[in-house]
């Protein structure tokens, strides 16, 4: 373990013997953190947070510090982050609330950019980008490998599709649904269609793009159906595809309501 001799540890917080704690850095009591983790200068964390192996803690972020809501009383919350994450200079990750199960919830491989913000009880899956400036807040989902541009800002209780991007300066409110490209703020916020080089990226074979794209035309450009019965043509129409099982799924259960508007409304 190497500890800068300027950095302040709580005797109560636990960290594997290969971590590595730079100059200024604050960890305080109730942190757990894993092998090969990196904690540097300036960093604060506070527990309870378990912080797994390999991840990269940048300097000045925040992170499991108590909620942002009023209705917080100090009770013991938690945070919990995975393997292999970036959380970059200045990011502020936040402990999760009594009325969100007690628990912020971070995957793997995640990038989370400078100054970004994940607030009380959100749920990040892997593999996941948030840009400079994102910002969720509180209750919020976000999908594995879903691309969430700069100073977006995203409502509570909102969840993001896998697989969705996100354009910078956009204003979420509603639910994003998965493998799509979307931009714009509230009324505006527009679908241009399926992120097919995310896909492709991401080695999703020709035939299963071809699949969500007929599944997308139905869904968002057939003017004729009402939703329940273009998702019932949908998973019809295009059967035995996991994936567009997976986008009717996400409109089926969604609480808020799902971004259907798209460029050509």
């Amino acid at each position: 373990m190497t500890i800068h001799q300027t950095a302040v540890v709580d005797p109560k917080a636990e960290l594997d013997s290969s971590v590595t704690v730079g100059p200024y850095a604050v960890i305080e009591a109730g942190v757990h953190i894993d092998a090969d983790t990196r904690v540097e200068p300036h960093a604060v964390i506070s527990g309870p947070t378990f912080i797994g192996k390999r991840n990269l803690i940048g300097s000045f972020a925040t992170v499991g510090g108590a909620p942002q809501d009023l209705s917080y009383k100090g009770e013991p919350t938690e945070l919990h982050i995975g393997d292999d994450n970036q959380v970059r200079e200045y990011a502020s990750i936040h402990r999760g609330t009594p009325d969100g199960n007690g628990k912020t919830v971070i995957g793997n491989s995640n990038l989370l950019m400078a100054y970004i913000h994940i607030a009380h009880d959100c749920k990040i899956g892997n593999n996941i980008i948030l840009a400079n400036v994102a910002t969720l807040a509180g209750h919020v989902e976000v999908g594995d490998r879903a691309s969430i541009g700069g100073l977006v800002a995203v409502h509570q209780f909102c969840r993001i599709g896998s697989m969705s991007y996100i354009g910078g300066v956009s204003g979420i409110s509603l639910d994003v649904p998965p493998y799509v490209i979307l931009a714009g703020t509230r009324n505006r916020t527009r679908i241009s269609g399926i992120n097919k080089i995310g896909l492709r990226r991401n080695g999703f074979s020709r035939e299963t793009i071809n699949n969500l794209e007929a599944a997308f035309r139905i869904i968002f450009r057939d003017e004729s159906l009402l939703l329940k019965d273009a998702l019932d043509v949908a998973r019809r129409d295009v059967p035995g595809c996991p994936e567009v099982e997976t986008l009717i799924s996400f409109f089926e259960n969604s609480k808020r309501g799902v971004v259907k508007r798209t460029i050509e409304d």
